[in-house]
């Protein structure tokens, strides 16, 4: 299973000291901000699973950078706990509205909080379990993600179990551009010595087996110096 990023946003450095080390103890992977705009800029450059995010941040604060969040395709289905000092009832009544899964009031238990981010991540991975689709079409190609065929223009192509995984991961994410680091985080996750070079390879073992032109590929595209996408034409 790759291993999970979560972002913690706030300008207390000892509580981010606090939650990163408890949550490192997990398994997680814990990256900090320490303003609103950093957190933007985070979340801009990486995915993380979920955001714990405090209220009251300079900069940009809380409550705003929430909006950001769900405003935004690219990160509207990221999780957000907010975390904060203010424990009024309207204050969590807006971040709730604001699009916050879950509201937490400090002073807090470290291992309440741990235990909030679980419950979080799997409602997160439930949802997304049930939203994905049964097949998927488009363009000529089909895919049928119960029985793992797949057909360009009729004529079923024969995957390797890490080619599927990554053409489902496109599908279930169009436009969105990932990093070869992001893509051996989500595909090969906790796998030791997989160089980025070994993303480069499946992708182009995927684009021979399902674009009619891999030279010119129609679905899985590259945007130079950063990374690969599922188109998001809908020619």
């Amino acid at each position: 299973m790759a291993q999970k990023k979560i972002l913690i946003a706030d300008d207390e450095k000892d509580i981010v000291e606090l939650i990163a080390y408890n949550l490192e103890q997990e398994g997680f992977l814990a990256i900090k901000a320490y303003d609103g705009q950093r957190t933007i800029e985070i979340l801009k450059s990486q995915k993380p699973d979920l955001v714990i995010l405090d209220l009251m941040m300079p900069r940009i604060p809380g409550m705003e950078v929430c909006r950001m969040i769900r405003s935004n395709k690219d990160t509207a289905d990221i999780p957000v706990i907010m975390l904060t000092a203010k424990s009024d009832q309207l204050d969590k009544i807006l971040g709730l509205e604001m699009g916050a899964d879950d509201y937490v009031t400090k002073p807090f238990h470290v291992r309440e909080l741990i235990a909030r981010i679980k419950s979080v991540l799997r409602r997160t991975e439930r949802k997304m379990n049930e939203d994905q689709p049964g097949s998927f079409t488009f363009a000529g190609l089909h895919v049928d993600f119960g029985s793992y065929r797949v057909t360009v223009n009729g004529q079923p192509v024969e995957l390797s179990s890490r080619e599927f995984k990554l053409l489902q991961f496109f599908i279930g994410h169009p436009g969105r551009v990932y990093s070869r680091e992001q893509l051996l985080d989500s595909i090969w996750g906790d796998e030791t010595f997989v160089e980025p070079r070994t993303v480069d390879v499946h992708i182009s073992r995927l684009r021979g087996a399902i674009e009619p032109d891999k030279e010119n590929p129609r679905y899985i595209l590259t945007v130079r110096g950063i990374g690969y996408k599922f188109t998001d034409s809908k020619a």
